[in-house]
């Protein structure tokens, strides 16, 4: 295991910083993960993409949960891990917060919305799926108690879901391409919280690398790309980032 000495220095001396976030670095702020026992999906079945669009049942069942806040992954707050990234971005060492998380978290700590690249979509809000119309959850929360009826677009009348990537929907064309981008112009790519086992969002840290960037993994547990890396931490994320970049930094 590598020392946050080490980790310091590695930042420091980087000019383009790539972060990639997973979610070690939002069960810190108390949120579940997807896959550990008692996680999300230990809880409760996934709803497949294919489902929800040919089930009026399912997407009741759907709505009810994202209503109910059951996957617990909104209406907590940002972290010390995020508030570091913040600060890396607000300092010109990050260009990219490339994240696995649909809890908002960047966001909320401050991260320019437009530098905060969502590989697996946003829990926070909803989206039309047929014109892309984002939908605010409150109102579609007050429409649906008071009268029962599904979410559907008030542009189009089409399907509406909550901006997340369900499981069987393809992956976002852009939020891909924008972080295939930022990945190959990056000198350090910087894992926080990340099992590294989900792709095709795997990838990024093993393209960085071959692109001559160095690679660094934050996680408690140990990842199949540990060997790949130039340093490995394991440790807490908020912790080990406060020590490194400090609130005065």
């Amino acid at each position: 295991m590598t020392s946050r000495r080490d980790l310091a220095r590695l930042i420091e001396g980087a000019r383009n910083i790539v972060v990639f976030t997973g979610a070690g670095i939002s069960t810190e702020s108390g949120i579940p993960d997807f896959r550990s026992p008692g996680g999300v999906w230990s809880r409760m079945k996934p709803i497949y993409f294919q489902e929800f669009v040919a089930s009026e049942a399912t997407r009741r069942e759907a709505w009810t949960r994202a209503f109910a806040g059951r996957a617990g992954w909104t209406g907590r707050e940002p972290n010390a891990g995020h508030h570091a990234v913040a600060r890396l971005v607000a300092k010109g060492q990050v260009s990219a917060v490339i994240t696995q998380n649909v809890d908002n978290l960047h966001q909320a700590s401050g991260v320019p919305a437009d530098r905060v690249i969502e590989l697996h979509g946003n829990a926070s809000y909803a989206t039309c799926l047929a014109c892309g119309l984002r939908h605010e959850l409150p109102q579609l929360k007050h429409e649906f108690e008071a009268t029962g009826d599904i979410p559907t677009c008030r542009e189009c009348g089409e399907l509406v879901k909550t901006a997340t990537i369900s499981f069987g929907q393809a992956m976002p064309e852009l939020p891909m391409k924008r972080a295939t981008a930022a990945t190959l112009s990056c000198d350090l790519f910087l894992v926080l919280g990340s099992s590294l086992v989900v792709y095709p969002a795997a990838e990024f840290p093993l393209l960085a690398k071959r692109r001559g960037a160095a690679l660094a993994i934050v996680n408690r547990e140990p990842t199949d790309q540990d060997e790949a890396a130039d340093l490995v931490v394991h440790d807490e994320i908020g912790p080990t980032l406060s020590e490194i970049v400090p609130i005065d930094s």
